[in-house]
């Protein structure tokens, strides 16, 4: 049996969509919005996070919740106030683009996927699929290029908006 791949608790691997899979998350300020409030629930319930990408229309992330975390609920507030953000974005700042889509249809799809990982080396195949998610899509030339991934900081340290740290 192989040991888990942390003391406290699961890695996970989460994905959630744009509603109806709409590219909702075109706009950067719009990514902006999704990042700024990960790092700000990872500060109030101590989650770490391995790497994300935010895609114009879906986000990947590898969580570790600390030992009292609870998945649902980090997810649910993640998902609700970058909801909010985005939507108060569409009204205030981006009239257009709110003009275009009917600002009382959901942000994000129902629910989320979560893989739980316990194997670091299964830990890294998630975060190469997900830092080449923008490559695949044809929107960066290479993984470091997209600004709203972890890639960057992997590959050269450079500050990503959000604190990455990799389980010892």
């Amino acid at each position: 049996m192989k040991e888990r791949f942390d003391n406290q608790g699961w890695v996970q691997f989460v994905t959630f969509s744009c509603f109806k899979r709409r590219r909702l998350l075109n706009q950067d300020q719009c990514k902006r919005i999704v990042l700024g409030v990960l790092a700000s629930e990872m500060a109030k319930r101590q989650v770490t996070c391995l790497g994300f990408v935010v895609m114009p229309d879906h986000v990947h992330a590898l969580l570790k919740l600390n030992s009292g975390g609870h998945l649902p609920l980090f997810m649910k507030q993640w998902k609700q106030r970058s909801s909010v953000g985005i939507k108060r974005l569409f009204s205030n700042g981006l009239r257009a683009y709110a003009d275009a889509i009917t600002l009382s249809d959901p942000i994000w799809q129902a629910g989320y996927y979560a893989f739980a990982i316990h194997d670091p080396d299964k830990a890294k195949e998630k975060l190469t699929y997900l830092h080449h998610n923008p490559v695949r899509a044809g929107i960066a030339h290479s993984p470091a290029a997209w600004r709203y991934s972890s890639a960057p900081w992997y590959e050269n340290g450079r500050s990503v908006g959000v604190p990455i740290s990799w389980p010892g």
